[in-house]
C-alpha cells in the first residue's frame, strides 16, 4: 500500500450509537463512502484476474477497452461513477461474479456473461454521463441490462448473446443483428422496448423517502442473477400506496431514524404477497437494497423496513469492524427462525429486530391508530425475544471485544424496555407465542441422550411415581437436521386476533391459513377446552406432530393442566423421545399427555 493510502474507520462514537440506534444520516453516508472503495477493490480484483486471459469475455470486447471507457467517464463526471459503484447490484455482481472466477465455474450463465457485466455497468455510467461511446454488452434472453437506468428488450436467437450500445450527447441506441431500440430523452419512462427503473418518492411532512422498485436488475437477487420480473400498472400502484403508508408511520413515530433509514435504504426488490407473512431479506454485498414480498398494510412495510435497513447498516459496520471470530457450527437458537444458526447470523437478528421492536414500540406509545393492539404485541413479543436472545450471546467467547461493545449498546437501550408496562392479555399473549416457537424449535432440533430416554421409559414400565431427576436433567444436542416440520399456523392466527376486524374474520379465514388446523382456530379464539380435545385427537392421529404437542402444551396450560403444559413447553424432545419409546413395545402405549404429566412433575417453568 502507498505511503498516501486512505483506509476507511469508524470512530467509536459512530460505533456506538449505531448500536444505540442513535445514528445519523452522516454516519450512514461514511458507510456507504467504505462500500463504495470495498467495490472499488472488488473491481481491481476482478480485472487483475481475468485480464490476463482475454477467451473468458467470450464475444465481448476485451476488459481494456471497457477500462478506458471507464477512466474517461470517471475523468468527465465523477458522479457518475460512483452512482453505478453504490449502485446495490454492483455490489452483488461484484461478489457473485468474484466466486465464479475464483471457482473457475459458470453461473446462471456462462462466465463471460456474468464478466461481461462489467461492460453493462460502464454503458450505463458513460450514459449518465452523456459520453460519446460504443461498447458490446451481454443480452440474456434478449434482455440487455444498463443497470440503474432500466432494461432493453430486444429479439434474439440465442439466449446468450451480444448487442451494441452506441450514441452520443443524451441520444443512444442498443441493437443487435436482429433490431435496435432507442432510448428516449427521457430515460426514467417506459418506451417501446424499453422498462426503466422505477422510483416511488414519499413525502410525509417536510420528509421525503426516494426509493427504486427494482423489478429488472438481473443481479438484485441474493444468490443468483434473477430474469427480469415486471410489475404491472395495479401491482405497482399498490406498492406505491403501501410505501406512502409506511413512511408516514415512520415519520409520525420514529423521525430521527426515518431520516437515517432513507439515506441508507435506496432500492428494494418487490416480490409477490405471501398470505400471512411477511418475507424479506438482504445481503451484505448489497449495501441499500432489500428484497421483500408485498405486506398487508403499511405499518407491516415500515417494520420491515426498518428491520432490512438494520441487516444493512451492520453488513457495513462489519466490512469495518470485527465484531466476532469465525464459527460456522450452526448452534444458537433464533427466535426468528426455524433452525439453529451460527453466531453470525444471530448477531445479524439480533440488531435487526432490536429495530423492529423500537418500531412497535413507538407505534404501540402514540396510540393513535388502528393498530394499537397489534404493536403492544409486537413490542412485547420482540423485546422479550430479542432480550433472551441477547443474553446467550453477550458471553460468547467467539466475540472481540468490539463485539461485546456492540451488543453493550444495544442492552443499554433494550434492558429498560423489558420493564416497560404492555396490556395484560396482550403480554400473555406474546408470552405464549415466544414459548410456542421456542418449544416447537426444540422439538425439532434437540436430540435427547439416548441413555436418558431408555431410563426414563424403563422408570415408566417399572410404575414408579416420579421419574428419575437425573435422567429428566440430562444434556441436550443440537442439530440443524429437523425431525418435523413446523407450521407457522398458530401464529398468524393469533396475530389475526389481535386487532377487531381480524376477530370478526377468525372464522370465516382459519382455513386459508396454510396448515392452520381446527385446534389452532379454537386457542386462537380463547376456546382452550375445544382446542385440548382438538390438539388431543391430533395426536392420537399423529403422537409426533410437533405443532400438535406444543398446541396441546399451551391449551392444558390455559386450561390449568400444569405438569402436562410444563414439559410439553420446556422439555417436548424429551416427552416424544420417550413416547416413542415406549410406544415401541407397549401393546396399549400412554398418550403423549401422559408421559408429559409424569415427566412434568420435575420440570419448572
Amino acid at each position: 500500500m502507498s505511503a498516501g493510502a486512505v483506509f476507511h474507520h469508524m470512530p467509536w462514537h459512530d460505533f456506538d450509537a449505531l448500536a444505540r440506534l442513535q445514528g445519523d444520516a452522516p454516519m450512514v453516508r461514511g458507510l456507504r463512502r467504505a462500500e463504495c472503495s470495498r467495490r472499488k477493490l472488488l473491481l481491481h480484483s476482478l480485472v487483475e484476474g481475468s485480464a490476463k486471459t482475454p477467451e473468458l469475455y467470450g464475444p465481448l470486447p476485451p476488459v481494456d477497452v471497457v477500462l478506458e471507457l471507464l477512466a474517461r467517464v470517471e475523468y468527465m463526471c465523477p458522479e457518475a461513477f460512483e452512482e453505478l459503484l453504490i449502485h446495490p447490484y454492483t455490489g452483488s455482481w461484484a461478489g457473485y461474479t468474484t466466486r465464479l472466477l475464483r471457482d473457475g465455474i459458470d453461473g446462471a450463465c456462462p462466465l463471460w456473461m456474468h464478466l461481461g457485466h462489467l461492460h453493462a455497468i460502464t454503458a450505463a455510467s458513460a450514459i449518465r454521463a452523456g459520453l460519446d461511446f460504443e461498447i458490446e454488452v451481454p443480452l440474456w434472453d434478449g434482455n440487455a441490462s444498463l443497470p440503474s437506468l432500466g432494461l432493453v428488450r430486444l429479439p434474439f436467437s440465442t439466449p446468450h448473446s451480444v448487442a451494441t450500445v452506441r450514441g452520443g450527447r443524451g441520444s443512444y441506441v442498443v441493437a443487435n443483428e436482429l433490431a435496435e431500440v432507442s432510448l428516449p430523452h427521457r430515460i426514467d419512462a417506459d418506451a417501446p422496448g424499453w422498462q426503466h427503473v422505477r422510483e416511488r418518492r414519499c413525502r410525509s411532512g417536510p420528509k421525503t423517502f426516494a426509493v427504486r422498485l427494482d423489478d429488472i436488475d438481473p443481479y438484485r437477487g441474493l444468490y443468483e442473477p434473477l430474469p427480469p420480473e415486471r410489475l404491472d400498472a395495479g401491482e405497482f400502484g399498490k406498492w406505491g400506496r403501501l410505501l406512502d403508508e409506511a413512511w408516514r408511520f415512520l415519520t409520525s413515530v420514529m423521525p430521527e431514524f426515518a431520516e437515517v433509514l432513507a439515506t441508507g435504504l435506496t432500492s428494494l426488490v418487490p416480490r409477490p404477497r405471501v398470505p400471512f407473512q411477511n418475507p424479506s431479506a438482504s445481503t451484505g454485498e448489497a449495501f441499500g437494497s432489500a428484497v421483500v414480498g408485498r405486506p398487508t398494510d403499511g405499518a407491516d412495510l415500515a417494520a420491515t423496513m426498518v428491520h432490512e435497513f438494520q441487516h444493512i447498516v451492520l453488513g457495513g459496520v462489519l466490512h469495518l469492524t470485527k465484531l466476532y471470530e469465525s464459527d460456522p457450527r450452526e448452534r444458537i437458537y433464533a427466535p426468528w427462525r426455524d433452525d439453529p444458526r451460527p453466531l453470525s447470523g444471530v448477531l445479524q437478528g439480533v440488531y435487526a429486530f432490536f429495530g423492529v421492536t423500537a418500531f412497535w414500540r413507538e407505534l404501540a406509545r402514540a396510540g393513535t391508530n388502528p393498530v394499537d393492539r397489534r404493536a403492544w404485541f409486537e413490542f412485547a413479543f420482540w423485546r422479550g425475544q430479542v432480550w433472551r436472545t441477547l443474553l446467550v450471546l453477550r458471553d460468547d467467547a467467539t466475540l472481540t471485544g468490539a463485539g461485546r461493545r456492540f451488543l453493550a449498546g444495544i442492552e443499554e437501550v433494550l434492558g429498560p424496555w423489558q420493564q416497560e408496562p404492555v396490556p395484560e392479555d396482550v403480554e400473555r399473549l406474546a408470552a405464549a407465542t415466544a414459548a410456542d416457537h421456542r418449544a416447537g424449535w426444540r422439538l425439532r432440533h434437540l436430540r435427547p441422550d439416548p441413555a436418558a430416554v431408555s431410563g426414563l421409559a424403563r422408570a415408566w414400565r417399572e410404575g414408579r411415581a416420579m421419574p428419575p431427576v437425573e435422567l429428566i436433567q440430562a444434556g441436550v444436542t443440537p442439530t440443524p437436521v429437523p425431525d418435523g416440520s413446523w407450521p407457522r399456523s398458530r401464529a398468524a392466527l393469533v396475530r389475526l386476533s389481535l386487532t377487531e376486524d381480524g376477530r370478526a374474520e377468525l372464522p370465516a379465514v382459519w382455513r386459508a391459513v396454510p396448515d392452520a388446523t381446527r385446534a389452532d382456530f379454537s386457542y386462537a379464539s380463547g376456546r382452550f377446552a375445544d382446542a385440548v380435545r382438538s390438539y388431543r385427537a391430533e395426536l392420537r392421529a399423529t403422537p409426533d406432530r410437533p405443532a400438535s404437542l406444543t398446541g396441546l402444551g399451551l391449551a392444558l396450560g390455559e386450561a390449568g393442566s400444569r405438569p402436562a403444559s410444563r414439559a410439553l413447553l420446556h422439555r417436548p424432545e424429551l416427552v416424544r423421545a420417550v413416547h416413542r419409546e415406549l410406544r415401541r413395545a407397549a401393546a396399549v402405549p400412554p398418550t403423549p399427555e401422559e408421559v408429559a404429566s409424569w415427566i412434568g412433575q420435575l420440570v419448572s417453568g
